[in-house]
């Protein structure tokens, strides 16, 4: 079976080594690679009995808040003792070959800019901030608190993870970015993410409806769109990426 990357014809090559601008969106597979396990997947242990909506949404924390503090304090524990994967620091290094690199991401996880990314856009907030629950006040480390969320340091309200919880808009200011970049890159690069859930998921559509070129880096090439400007690497980000970039680039590997 022939190397997915090599695979890919050099017209696309070409395109990316020259874009003047490329824009990356990255879901949960690239995570994954780290160790990072999806929320559903880390509804084990003694969050086994638990749902989405009992963790995940604004009645859920209104009605428990020391429950759902508690949940985000040991996904914040597992994500801080992840490292980034060679998937996220070829990434980084894209963005030094290019004039314009924006990077749009649905993970909370900061991966990306732990491996070098900077000005990442991110769609679904960062676990590892905290804001006031009433005046929405980003808080990056608030002080320790044992078995209710801490108190925001303005007014008092309790804190809450500054994520998306289901219910909730998506950042009106990261998703206008984000759609900004898909209408005027040259190369869109969509990363472990099976881009089904919306409004994210349009993003790589509206890139190729512009006329970019779109690469989707991906564990499988279902639910993804088909056309003449799209083409598919499929396998792990951490192996397809590095390859990517230095065939892009091989003077620079």
């Amino acid at each position: 079976m022939s190397d997915p990357v090599d695979a890919l014809p050099d017209a696309v090559i070409t395109t990316l080594r020259e874009a003047r601008h490329v824009a990356i969106l990255t879901g949960a597979g690239i995570s994954a690679e780290s160790g990072i396990p999806t929320f559903r997947e880390a509804l084990t242990g003694l969050w086994s009995t638990y749902h989405a909506e009992d963790l995940a949404t604004p009645e859920a924390f209104a009605r428990q808040p020391a429950v759902v503090w508690e949940w985000y304090a040991s996904r914040r524990d597992a994500i801080r003792a992840a490292q980034p994967n060679p998937g996220h620091r070829a990434l980084a290094a894209l963005a030094h070959h290019v004039p314009t690199c924006t990077l749009v991401t649905q993970n909370i996880d900061g991966l990306h800019q732990r491996a070098g990314s900077r000005d990442v856009i991110e769609l679904h907030g960062n676990i590892l901030r905290s804001r006031c629950s009433r005046e929405g006040t980003v808080v990056d480390d608030p002080e320790p608190s044992v078995g209710r969320p801490p108190p925001c340091p303005r007014c008092g309200a309790p804190l809450r993870p500054d994520v998306v919880w289901f219910g909730e808009v998506l950042p009106l200011a990261a998703l206008a970015a984000a759609e900004c970049a898909a209408k005027t890159c040259d190369v869109l690069l969509s990363v472990g993410t099976s881009n089904i859930v919306y409004p994210a998921a349009a993003l790589p559509w509206i890139a190729a409806a512009r006329g970019a070129t779109v690469i989707v880096v991906n564990t499988t090439a279902e639910g993804q769109e088909r056309g003449p400007t799209i083409h598919c690497v499929l396998g792990p980000a951490g192996t397809m990426l590095p390859a990517l970039v230095a065939r892009a680039w091989p003077d620079a590997a």
